[in-house]
Formats: structure tokens, sequence, C-alpha cells
């Protein structure tokens, strides 16, 4: 008999787990040894209530661990339904998920219920009713649950008004036809209601939006509704987003759609031309903006308007929207144009920033100029500071004034504590700046190379502090193990450098290689081997092992290196060896599910086709369906492994093959490329409604000949030009384009420019280019929108007529850094800068202002503005005019100087006033 001490009580088995069966969670197979004991399926039945008792107090690996071990426990003789036996009453029982996994469940991919019994059997424990109690309060795995769902829902189909709620989200389209309008209703409400927050939020998609799954249920159930009343759309919730848009221009009257708005202005998650086809519709049918009011009553559709018709509205009608309970929570999906006009509307009826910062809601926070961030004598109010999400460049024009008036800097926020500046610390002096620094500590403060080693200067002022793990963790990478002498030793100093942001460095600098040296030396590695332990310590500097170190570590690295984000060739050459030799904890590639890949999905990207080939299909196919759906990697990415998964050897198709159709729901479904080949798609593309999934359909991972297939269908679909929603949402499609395409089609909008240039991947410089070219030869301006759209990643673009054609006063609105651009258009955007912020150039915050234009200030403008309390960083000094830093280099220059002499191939902070002459000249040849 299975002695289990305690089993009532949870603490006690739970100290006896972790100290008396420690093989049972290191080693699954020790549960082996119950089987050779002749522990009975009772018995074992007794143990897995036990465990499942404390399951909520296990690690996620402990639990994974337990798992597997009852898994062997249960599968280990290959009769396929261990403890399950209908003619024995003991064994009869179709309880059995909660009788021998419990809340393990969690753990068990379909391969693994397959092995647990027959589809029929499965089918028999899926609908029994203590099994679905407990099942309702579990999370399956993503792959798991639609299986689990389809045993429910296959015949005979359990009704669906008895399906718990959780499995609602994991329904086929098939399994909600033939349904009654109530019946329609009824689960169209609990869906919207139940899974919005089922399968997490990937890259793009608006919060609280369905997944692909979910969506083509929704879309499915509402095709088959024939009344679209006020009541019933009122009815739909969050399953409105399954209204195709040819549902919406074709099939429900304007006035019913007036009727129930505030019923869909409430729907989170809309697509752009959902938004767009309902506020089109709205308006067309006489729906006027006359107040906040009714601006307000667009709710979640409100990204539906494009910028000529919110630029039309009044700043007062804004004005009036913003502050109306609720509004302001819809405009975080907003495309950046809208978001960008909102701003100007209320700043043209706001003097004052305080009352600026207290106005504009958090999502349009970051779109307030830096210009209109400046307080002059007026107090800032810290606590509507506080309340914003600032971008560094922002926070930095007030960051000064809020630490010279705060006593108490943990008052302050992280939002407003990243724009520290130079200047605002040599003000308070280095003890301040040391409880500053603690603060930023605390609060996981991010900062830039400058302002880290400004910050390193200041907090070592008066030598290295003993108490530096007080002080933020990437000070650490401008220092050596030496400099922490007195905080602790070296091994201790790597821990905290290997948790350090290594992004801080940029990947060339000689920093790098010299702190994982020191590390390698301090952890006492003399070869090139290095356990999991070490790897541990050394965090982001395992990105900066050599393919030596990869090679000899075997599969103990590979978890970690799976977060480096990109590598060297002879790095994904080591990375593909060690895969491929089949000794690591993943086992051969041959041998991987779709949970192996999930774990190294950060190593996808180097597999290469000799290990995607090896993988079994359905284990690629089932990771791309349920695991890629959040996973970081871009599209580009996923759509190598979806070219392995496509057949070699085409068919040539006369037609469209027999239920490929391509339907509303299919577009709906991310996994769609895996169901066509070129071929396929272009027999099948057809009539598909495909222009109404573009903002959607655009994410999905299409192979190369795919995305040529649907460019030509495009270009024959529209041959006299793309309209608005195609040219705004091409995304990838847009590599299939030359500049001379794009040259000739109708940029008429501001809205299209923005929208093109904020395409992802964004366009290339040519292409870019032949965008702007083009919306300016239509007569178009650049205003603060079209500049804002431009950017600093296209503004070296601009040639100089178009540089010229700039209202100076645009900049002010704006924010652009042109240091990286020709000297020509620096000069020219400096003058027009210049003549933008003279209003404020007596104030202390000019220079933040004026600092990304210096690069083309001439000599007599630099030395005026070193009669100024400034610092200057060397990020800024190495882009300045070199005639100009040549002719105003006297000493006086060189005071308001803050540079940062190059060491080790990192910058670290001294005044540049205490630089010798003899040092000047050294200088002099850095810059000639």
């Amino acid at each position: 008999m299975l002695q289990v001490p305690g089993i009532e009580t949870p603490p006690v088995l739970f100290q006896w787990l972790h100290e008396g069966l420690e093989p049972f969670l290191v080693q699954p197979e020790v549960f082996g040894c119950l089987r050779a004991k002749d522990v009975s399926c009772e018995e074992f039945q007794l143990l897995v209530a036990a465990l499942d008792g404390i399951y909520p107090q296990l690690s996620v690996e402990e639990q994974r661990n337990l798992y597997s071990g009852i898994k062997y426990f249960l599968t280990q003789d290959g009769s396929g339904q261990s403890c399950y036996n209908e003619t024995i009453p003991s064994l009869n029982s179709t309880s059995w998920f909660r009788n021998y996994l419990g809340s393990f469940l969690e753990h068990a991919t379909v391969q693994d219920l397959q092995l647990f019994g027959d589809e029929a059997t499965l089918q028999k424990f899926a609908r029994d009713p203590v099994n679905m109690e407990m099942v309702g309060n579990l999370t399956l795995l993503r792959e798991t649950a639609p299986y689990y769902t389809r045993l429910l829902t296959s015949a005979p189909a359990l009704p669906l008004a008895s399906l718990p709620d959780r499995f609602l989200c994991f329904l086929s389209p098939g399994a909600v036809g033939n349904l009654s309008r109530e019946e329609i209703l009824g689960v169209a409400q609990r869906l919207g209601r139940s899974c919005p927050w089922s399968r997490g939020m990937p890259t793009g998609r608006a919060p609280s939006s369905l997944a692909p799954q979910e969506l083509q249920v929704a879309s499915s159930l509402l095709r088959n509704l024939e009344d679209f009343s006020p009541a019933v759309l009122g009815a739909l919730g969050q399953a409105a987003l399954g209204l195709s848009v040819s549902w919406i221009q074709e099939n429900i009257p304007e006035e019913q759609l007036e009727a129930a708005l505030p019923a869909l202005g409430s729907v989170r998650g809309w697509s752009p031309e959902q938004a767009r086809a309902v506020v089109s519709k709205l308006l067309r049918s006489g729906y006027q903006i006359l107040d906040g009011q009714s601006l307000a009553e667009l709710g979640t559709l409100v990204g539906g308007l494009n910028s000529s018709t919110l630029r039309s509205l009044s700043p007062e009608v804004v004005l009036e929207a913003i502050q109306l309970p609720g509004f302001a929570q819809h405009l975080d999906t907003l495309p950046s144009a809208l978001k960008r006009i909102l701003v100007e509307k209320v700043s043209s009826r706001v003097d004052h920033p305080a009352e600026l910062v207290k106005l504009i809601p958090n999502a349009l926070a970051s779109y307030i100029p830096k210009s209109l961030l400046v307080f002059e004598e007026e107090k800032p109010n810290v606590q509507d500071l506080n309340n914003k999400p600032w971008s560094r460049e922002q926070a930095a024009m007030f960051f000064s004034d809020v630490v010279k008036a705060e006593p108490d800097f943990s008052r302050l926020s992280q939002s407003v504590l990243q724009g520290f500046t130079c200047a605002a610390a040599s003000a308070v002096g280095a003890e301040r700046s040391q409880e500053l620094a603690k603060v930023m500590r605390k609060k996981k403060v991010k900062l830039g190379q400058d302002q880290l080693s400004c910050l390193l200067k200041m907090v070592t002022l008066h030598g290295i502090p003993k108490d530096l793990d007080s002080y933020p963790q990437d000070l650490l990478l401008f220092l050596s193990p030496s400099d922490y002498a007195a905080t602790g030793n070296c091994s201790q100093f790597f821990i905290t450098v290997g948790k350090a942001n290594g992004d801080v460095l940029p990947r060339e600098a000689p920093q790098r290689q010299q702190l994982l040296l020191e590390a390698l030396e301090c952890l006492r590695i003399p070869g090139t081997q290095i356990d999991k332990e070490k790897a541990e310590v050394l965090g982001w500097l395992v990105c900066e092992l050599g393919e030596e170190y990869i090679r000899s570590s075997g599969g103990s690295l590979l978890k970690d290196l799976s977060q480096c984000g990109s590598f060297l060739p002879e790095q994904e050459e080591a990375i593909r060896d060690v895969l491929s030799s089949g000794n690591t904890t993943f086992g051969p590639p041959a041998a991987w599910s779709a949970f192996t890949l999930s774990e190294l999905s950060g190593l996808i990207p180097v597999l290469g086709p000799s290990i995607l080939q090896q993988i079994p299909k359905k284990a690629l196919t089932t990771w791309l369906r349920n695991f890629a759906w959040d996973s970081s990697l871009s599209r580009e990415e996923l759509a190598t492994v979806v070219e392995e998964l496509l057949p070699r050897r085409h068919k040539r198709e006369s037609g469209c093959p027999a239920g490929q159709e391509i339907t509303d729901e299919v577009l709906n479904d991310d996994a769609m490329p895996l169901y066509y080949t070129a071929e396929e798609l272009r027999a099948c593309l057809g009539n598909s409604p495909l222009e109404n999934h573009l903002s959607q359909f655009v994410t999905y991972p299409f192979t190369i000949p795919q995305l040529a297939v649907i460019k030509e269908h495009l270009k024959e679909r529209y041959p006299n030009g793309f309209p608005e929603n195609v040219l705004s949402n091409l995304g990838p499609f847009l590599t299939m384009f030359t500049p001379e395409e794009i040259s000739t089609w109708n940029l008429s909008s501001v809205d299209l420019l923005a929208a093109f240039l904020k395409i992802q991947p964004q366009p290339s410089d040519s292409l870019a280019s032949a965008a702007i070219n083009r919306y300016m030869e239509l007569g178009n301006a650049l205003n603060a929108t079209a500049l804002g759209a431009i950017g600093t990643k296209y503004v070296c673009l601009l040639n100089a007529t178009q540089l010229e054609a700039i209202h100076p006063p645009v900049l002010k609105m704006v924010s652009l850094d042109p240091s990286a651009c020709s000297q020509e258009t620096k000069n020219i955007l400096y003058q027009k800068a210049k003549e933008a912020f003279s209003d404020q150039n007596h104030l202390p915050a000019y220079y933040e202002l004026i600092l990304p234009y210096l690069g083309g200030a001439p000599a007599a403008d630099l030395k005026v503005l070193s009669k100024k309390d400034v610092n200057m960083n060397v990020t800024t000094f190495v882009t300045l005019r070199r005639d100009a830093v040549m002719v105003s280099w006297p000493l006086e220059f060189l005071n308001f100087l803050h540079f940062v002499v190059l060491s080790a191939g990192v910058w670290l902070c001294c005044p540049l006033g205490e630089i010798s002459k003899s040092k000047f000249h050294q200088m002099q040849n850095f810059f000639c």
C-alpha cells in the first residue's frame, strides 16, 4: 500500500513532497517505480488527489514535472486506457480526468489525451459532469482547449446552453449553425462576455478584440441573423465584432445604426474597416457632430473618423468631448494622425501648460509637443505630471523644474524620472543626485547611455559609493568589478550586470566584450563549457558568447540564447549544430512538439530549412495556430515556417478547389496562409471580400509567392488605382511595389501619407521618398500631421525645396531629430527651428528645444549658447558643424560643454573644461 503522510494536511504533504519525494519532482520516470511496487489505480488516485490539493503552491516547472510523472504511470504499459475498464466497477468511472489527472490536466497536450483513450472514450470523459465542472475552472493549453471543445460539440453534440462559458471561446464555426434567433443572441452574449481576455493580446491588436477563432465563430453566428434592430445590435456586446464590413454597408439600415450607437460605441476592438464603415454610414445618413456630446457618443468608433472631418470640428467640441466621462478611454487605439489633431485642437484653446497637462487624456499625452511643456514662471503640478505616460524627451522639458521644487524624489513617477538631465543634476548637486539615483533604482527607471554617463559622474563625484546595489543596475555597465569591491565580490557584480539593460551599450561597443571577459575570469570558467547556473549569472552577456562556447555548452545555453533577439552568423551556425545533434533536453528536431517550439520560439528564425524540414509538420502547424499568436516573432519570420508547411509541388488548378472558397470566416483566420498554395490563392481570391479585412489580413504570415499573388489580385481588382482603405493597409505587400508604381498613387490626404509611413515593416527610404514626393506633388502641405508622420526616420529624405516650404511654427508642434541628415538639411532646419522657438530662447528649456537641431548651428549661435547654463553631451557634440566648433572653441565655450571621453569603447563623463590645452589639439584631430 502506498503510504502518503498527511494527505488531509496540505502543508505536511507539501513538505513531504519537497523533502522526501524530490526525485518525483526532478525525474518523472521515477513514477514508474510505483508500477513496479504494484501500486493500484485506486491507490494512485489517492496520490493524485493529494497532489491536486497542493497544486496551486507548486511552481509551473514542478507542476509540469509531476504531470509528466503522472502521465508516465498511466501510459507506461502502452494499453492506451490505463485505469479504465467499463466492466470493472472500481475502474468504470468516467470522471477519469478528475480522478487521475486533476488540475494537472492543464499541462496535457492533444497527443497526451489521445494516449489516455480513443476518441469515443475521451468523449465520455469530456462530457462527464464532474470533469466538466473541474475543467471549467482550469486553463488548458491553447492546443488542447479547441480539441476538448470538439469532444463536447461533435455528434451527438451537447446543447450549447450546457457548455461552460470558457469553451465557447474555442467553438468551431460549424458548431453554431442552425440556431434560433434566441440561441444566437444567447451564445453571442456569452461569447463576448467570456472570451476577450481568454487568449492574450497579439502585437498590434486592439485591447479586448476577439482572437481569430472567436471572431470566426461570432461571424458565423451573425451571418444567420436576419434582424438587426437596435435591440439586437445592443444585445450582441463584444460579439458585434463579427459583423462584416459588407453586412454593415448592405444589411443594417442607417437609422438602426444610429439608434444602436450607445451599444456599438462601447464595443472594444473594432477593426479600422469596421469603424470607418459604421461612421461613414452614420455621417451619410445625417448624423452631425455639433458638440462634445455627439463626438463622445461615437465611443470606440471614433477611430472611424478621417482627419479632414476631425479637423473641421471646432476646438470647443473636442475640448468638451475629452472632459466627458468615458470618452478618454476610447482614444488609445486611434491612429497617430487623429491623436495629433486632437492635441492641436485642445492646445489651441489652452494657454498654460499646467492646464494642458491636466486636460489631455493619458492616451494623447505623448503627442503634446515639447514646446508646450515649458512652464516658465508657472509652477508645475507634480501629481498631474506623475499621472501621464511621457516620452523621455517630453519629461526632460520639465524635469529640472520638478526636481528643484520636489523635496521628496520618491513622490516622482517613473515616467517623470526618465526625463533626467545633466543640467538638473548639476543644479541639485552630488548628494541630491545620489538620492535621485536611488529612487530611480527602486522605480526601475530606464535611462539612455548619455543620461547614465552623466548620472554616474554625479554619483561618483566624491568617490565610488560603498552601496552601489542601491543605485540603478545599468550604472554598473560603465564600471568594473574593482569599482564594486566595497559593495560585494565580483560574482555579485556580474549577477547585477547580467540583469542590467545590455541594450544601453551598442552591439559593437568594445565594453560588451570587456565585461564578458571579466565575467568569465570572475566565474572561473577556464574552458569554453558553461553550465546553466553560470549562464544564469551571465544574463544578457550570454548573447556575447562566441560559437565555441555555444557548441561546448550543448543545450545548457539554448533557453538563455532564445532571449537574445539577434545573432552573428557564426553564432547562428553553432546554435543550429547544437539543435541538430539532438543531445539537448529538447531531443532531436524530429521529436519536437508544439510546446517545444514555444519554448524555443526566439530561436526559430535561426533554424533554417535543414532543421525546419525535420520537425513534424503537425507540431509546426499546432504551434502556428496556438502559440505564434502572441509570439515576438515578426510576420516575415513566421512566414519561413509557413513556407516549410506548404506543398513543394503545385498542381495547376482550373478553378478554386471545392470547400476552399475565401469567405469572411476564412479571412478572419490568422492561419489562412496554411490553407492555400500560391496557385490556390490565385484561383480562390476571385470576388472575396478581401478589402474589408485588410488591416487584419496583412498581419498574416504569407510567403513571398503568396504575397505576389495577392498583389496581382489587388492590381486587377483596382485597375484605376487603389482606394484609400487599400493604400493605408498594404503592410507586407509594400515590398512588392516599386518607387515608380508608388509615384502614380493617389496619396491625396495626410491620413494616407501617415498610414503609409507607419506600415509595418516600415517602408524603405526609396519607397518612403516616392510617397512623400507624390503627396507633395498633389498639392499637399507639410503641416504638423504630415511632419509628425515623416518623423525623424524619414526627415532626411526631404529635399531643400520641400524643407524651405515648411512653415517654422509647425516645428513647435512636432519632435524631429535631423542630426543624421546632410549638412544642408541640418542648416535649413536649424534656422527654421531657431525662428520657431525664438519666443522661448530666454528660458532654460530653450536648450532642450533647440538641441536636436544644433547640428546646423553656426559658430555665432554656439557662442551665444555657450554663455548660458546648459550642458551638452557627446552625442550632440559630434553632430555639430566642424567649422562652427573650430571657430567657437575658446575656453569659455568649453565651460558649458559636458563632454564624454572615449574609454574602452564607451563614453565616460568628465567636464570638458578640465581638459588641458594639449588634449585640445588631440580633439581637433578627432573632429578634423
